[in-house]
């Protein structure tokens, strides 16, 4: 039976041809290496139709353009020279579409990202819909890659090398009028005059391109190229540390092709691709892109979720804000927010009203837009409102009784079905349950601060919380534009037991004499976006270090924070909050600098003895020990969970792909003889679990095999 294409050419009554992009029983439409010969035949029936005047490239998708290449087609390359053909190939279709005789029009709606966003550079011209859904953008640095189809040459030629590089040395996306502006495309109209607009485009001719900025012009010369180049690889190697290998082959592959001519560039590029797919940096960052795709595709639980139609949020603090906020602006549900004051009911709504606010002033969204979001949220005193919630979520303190006392007010005041979800990091789900009627309906929540910008979330049911309960719980927390995973119902749950060991190791470098911004070095040379000193300031010293004696209860001396530092929260030192912690901040809580007054505190004398390998490898090490025991305890149900967990929840290096990724890169023997090594010389708290042991004793991974958790279908980016 011969397959169909996914490419169908049609000829309207003006001569305008419009090859119409439909994927057969995808939702989305992704390129790949079999489509090669299907545009390629669409191309030549094109060619072949003497009369014809212009074609147009559109998606018979509804909301979508083309999201990129597939990228299990580049994960399966086993070659760099493998990879490198593919990418020829994708250069050679994109330039028969750029020498069509006739003017070739990309009608884009929906996203239009690397691959596709590569097709319409290929076309003489761009419009796209003025759609929130329009995205258009390169994101290939993201998996470790660079544009492989031409993206490097022609994108620079388009809108000027600064503005080229900065689109994809970073791999953001771009809205309609963004991409107007920068002159992307042509025009942004509404989706109902797509097609037409995008004719009219084509039956106008070639024409000239529009000029560029004169800060363009002034950079694409000789002296200003050298200049930007400079100032791109600074700033680049100052972002990533030297661990994206991906940036520096983008700087070269553009900088050929403005040099030599785009042929040499396109050589430069296709070679790049080739070596950055083999590299570990690259297979590590599709690891977690495949993980989190197949996420989305789970329901965490064996039974079907419940309807949501509306959510309560217990507290107008800042975990309560952001909470309503995402539920509002992301999941699009209505949210009744209940304080014991109408101060924290506003203090919720204007948290909310902030963050739409901003997206306004970017015409990210229009005002008109923001009320309707706002209308979503409503606030009371009391329980008026909640009688038929779907979930209610508490963000009250951590309290034990006070949480057991929410649980019992919600099932008086709301409905049967309605489930309970407690915001906490540190008390067990099952004692907040245990006065409940229906414990089946009560579960754990975990955000992370602050709520709208961090993606992981920590679903926690307890011994007799339903499946019904955790389906429906992990389905809201997907609505609300966040990652779950599933953990066990155990003292510091999955993040912060991790997390914990790491930040005690730092705090004891510190007390050894090592200056705070020498550890906080050490570990973002290494991969961590901010060091662990900056972080426990960031989160706040009194909320960090509560969980401590909960830990150390549970597990031992292992987590027991090392007895100086009692001293730092005694000195009512919380962190960016109160603007006193290990660093001081200016008056808007943004300028930090060292506070050398705490080393006088602490009894220390500050001198850089320690080599910053050395001090990454000691909090690391015990972060990887432990993620290892919560897998063999059944914190975490897979690798693939706590990978995405340590990624999204504490941000562990991505290019390293997580934990045990990382461990299995390592080899468990390897991680085994660096832990006892580390023990005789540090102590007791670094002896490797058994669990590490075991695996190092069999030969085994943690992963059966590099390509364990890359069961992918219809994954692009």
């Amino acid at each position: 039976m011969e397959q169909q294409s996914a490419f169908q050419f049609n000829v309207r009554s003006d001569n305008v041809g419009v090859i119409t992009i439909d994927l057969p029983g995808e939702k989305m439409n992704t390129l790949r290496a079999a489509f090669i010969e299907q545009i390629r035949a669409v191309i030549t029936e094109a060619r072949q139709h003497q009369a014809l005047a212009g074609l147009v490239f559109i998606s018979g998708k509804p909301d979508s353009f083309i999201a990129g290449a597939d990228i299990s087609m580049i994960d399966a390359c086993r070659s760099a020279d493998e990879a490198r053909q593919l990418a020829e190939q994708g250069q050679r279709i994109m330039s028969e579409i750029a020498a069509l005789p006739v003017t070739v029009v990309a009608a884009i709606h929906g996203p239009c990202l690397g691959g596709g966003l590569e097709l319409a550079l290929a076309c003489d011209r761009r419009v796209c819909t003025l759609d929130e859904k329009t995205l258009l953008g390169l994101p290939e640095v993201q998996l470790g890659l660079l544009p492989g189809s031409g993206g490097t040459q022609r994108l620079p030629r388009l809108i000027g090398a600064s503005q080229a590089l900065n689109l994809i040395l970073t791999g953001k996306s771009l809205r309609a009028k963004q991409a107007l502006k920068l002159g992307l495309v042509d025009d942004a109209v509404p989706h109902a005059i797509l097609l037409e607009t995008a004719v009219a485009l084509a039956l106008k001719g070639k024409g000239q391109r529009r000029p560029l900025p004169l800060r363009e012009r002034l950079m694409n010369g000789p002296a200003g190229r050298a200049v930007l180049f400079k100032l791109a690889a600074r700033q680049s190697e100052a972002k990533t540390r030297g661990n994206y290998p991906a940036t520096r082959r983008i700087l070269e592959a553009v900088r050929i092709g403005l040099e030599q001519g785009m042929r040499a560039g396109h050589e430069a590029e296709t070679l790049a691709f080739g070596e950055l797919t083999m590299t570990p940096q690259s297979a590590a960052l599709r690891h977690l892109f495949f993980a989190t795709t197949a996420m989305k595709k789970e329901r965490g639980a064996v039974a079907q979720p419940l309807p949501l139609r509306s959510v309560g949020v217990l507290g107008g603090g800042l975990m309560g804000g952001g909470i309503a906020a995402v539920t509002a602006t992301k999941a699009g549900l209505p949210v009744r927010i209940k304080d014991i004051s109408v101060e924290g009911i506003n203090h919720a709504m204007k948290y909310s009203w902030d963050l739409l606010s901003k997206k306004v002033r970017r015409r990210h969204m229009t005002a008109a837009a923001r009320q309707r979001q706002m209308a979503l949220i409503s606030g009371a005193t009391d329980y008026s409102g909640f009688a038929q919630r779907d979930v209610v979520i508490e963000a009250v303190f951590e309290d034990l009784t006070l949480k057991q006392q929410m649980v019992a007010e919600v099932e008086q005041h709301c409905a049967p079905h309605t489930l309970f979800a407690s915001n906490t990091s540190s008390l067990p789900i099952a004692q907040i349950a245990a006065r409940a009627q229906r414990p089946e309906q009560v579960i754990g929540l975990h955000y992370f601060s602050p709520v709208d910008k961090m993606m992981l979330v920590e679903v926690i049911p307890h011994q007799h919380t339903s499946e019904t309960t955790i389906a429906t719980t992990v389905a809201l927390a997907k609505r609300q534009g966040k990652t779950p995973i599933v953990v066990a119902d155990r003292p510091g749950f999955y993040v912060n037991r991790i997390l914990a060991p790491y930040m005690n190791e730092a705090m004891r470098c510190l007390l050894e004499g090592e200056p705070m911004e020498n550890i906080d070095g050490a570990l973002v040379k290494f991969g961590f976006p901010l060091g662990p000193v900056q972080l426990l300031d960031e989160v706040g010293i009194d909320t960090g270090t509560k969980i401590l004696p909960i830990l150390e209860q549970a597990w031992g001396a292992r987590f027991a924070a090392p007895e100086a530092f009692a001293a730092v929260l005694e000195d009512n030192r919380k962190g960016r909050k109160n603007g006193r912690g290990f660093y001081r901040y200016d008056g808007r809580g943004k300028t930090k600098r060292p506070d050398k007054t705490l080393y006088s505190l602490l009894h220390i004398q500050p001198q850089h003895r320690l080599d910053g390998a050395l001090i990454a490898q000691r909090c690391v090490m015990l972060m990887l020990n432990e993620a290892a025991r919560c897998l063999d305890e059944g914190i975490i149900r897979s690798p693939r969970d706590g990978d995405i967990g340590a990624v999204f929840g504490i941000g562990f290096p991505p290019f390293l792909g997580g934990p045990f990724r990382y461990m299995d890169s390592l080899g468990a023997a390897n991680v085994v003889n660096t832990l006892a090594n580390l023990m005789h010389q540090y102590g007791d708290r670094f002896a490797p679990c058994e669990a590490l042991r075991q695996r190092a004793e069999r030969g085994e991974n943690f992963y059966n095999s590099p390509d364990d958790a890359n069961t992918h279908n219809d994954s692009a980016a």
